[in-house]
């Protein structure tokens, strides 16, 4: 299990590649050692969004939300936020593409959980960890973290 601290993060994005594309939304955990230390819930000024099903699909908790004009903002904000903290992400192409000017230390989350990175890995982890659907994925996968830690210490 990951010891330490860390970061736990998700990233909506409206495109594969940030030349192309914004930020909608980002969410992180901040953990020292499986404790939650900060959250950091930042989304895209909804005017700034043209698709409608990436509006839609981050039209929930509306309130827990901070947002911003620009993906240039956000990230500015999460660069601060991170620190130097270690960053366990989703490993797909679009999270590494956001994250490539972090100079953080990036990991596969997955690594920590048994699992590989799939179309379908949250589905599968919600099963394997017996998660209760969110539409917060980093709080499942800091579930997930925990409920690995539980099953590791027994």
């Amino acid at each position: 299990m990951k010891k330490g601290k860390y970061i736990v993060l998700e990233i909506i994005p409206s495109s594969v590649d940030p030349k192309n594309g914004d930020v909608i939304q980002l969410s992180a955990l901040k953990i020292d050692d499986l404790k939650l230390i900060d959250r950091f819930d930042y989304r895209l000024d909804k005017d700034k969004v043209n698709n409608i099903d990436l509006l839609n699909m981050t039209n929930y908790d509306n309130d827990n939300f901070i947002y911003l004009s620009s993906t240039r903002r956000i990230m500015m904000r999460f660069k601060k936020w991170i620190e130097n903290y270690d960053l366990l992400i989703i490993d797909n192409i679009y999270t590494k593409n956001y994250l490539k000017n972090i100079k953080n230390n990036k990991e596969s989350i997955f690594n920590y959980l048994n699992m590989q990175m799939s179309d379908d890995v949250i589905e599968k982890m919600m099963d394997k960890y017996n998660l209760e659907p969110s539409n917060h994925i980093v709080d499942l996968l800091y579930e997930a973290l925990i409920s690995e830690s539980n099953n590791i210490h027994r």
